[in-house]
């Protein structure tokens, strides 16, 4: 579960190291947002000379929470920290990085983030 004002780390080589949640995206009065869910978001610290600047608001797609989440079959998957994919704009869904770094949920790819799940290391 994430809500506004909740620090991310960011999980791609895009230059962003973290990130602030400013807007979870579903609906005007939606209050937590989970995996897979886009989210908007202010940069807090970014590389030097890298592609995203500090303050600059962009899309990112929730890829691990601390908070458990209930699969269908029963089961409960939950990471050791919050963290995030930049990507360009919701419809096309590519990411901003060319590298992502530790696992992602599955339920990442089954909301059409395909092109991020192939990109990672590991799905879970």
């Amino acid at each position: 579960m994430i809500q506004h004002r909740t620090v991310l780390k960011v999980a791609d080589n895009s230059g962003a190291r973290k990130i602030v949640v400013i807007h979870i995206f579903g609906g005007s009065k939606r209050k937590f947002g989970s995996v897979g869910d886009v989210l908007n978001c202010v940069v807090k610290e970014a590389v030097p000379e890298a592609g995203v600047k500090k303050s600059e608001i962009v899309k990112v797609v929730l890829v691990r929470t601390k908070k458990e989440k209930k699969r269908k079959d029963g089961s409960y998957i939950r990471f050791s920290d919050n963290a995030g994919v930049l990507i360009d704009n919701p419809k096309d869904k590519n990411p901003r990085g060319t590298r992502i770094f530790g696992p992602i949920a599955r339920e990442v790819k089954d909301r059409g983030f395909a092109k991020i799940a192939s990109m990672a290391s590991e799905v879970l």
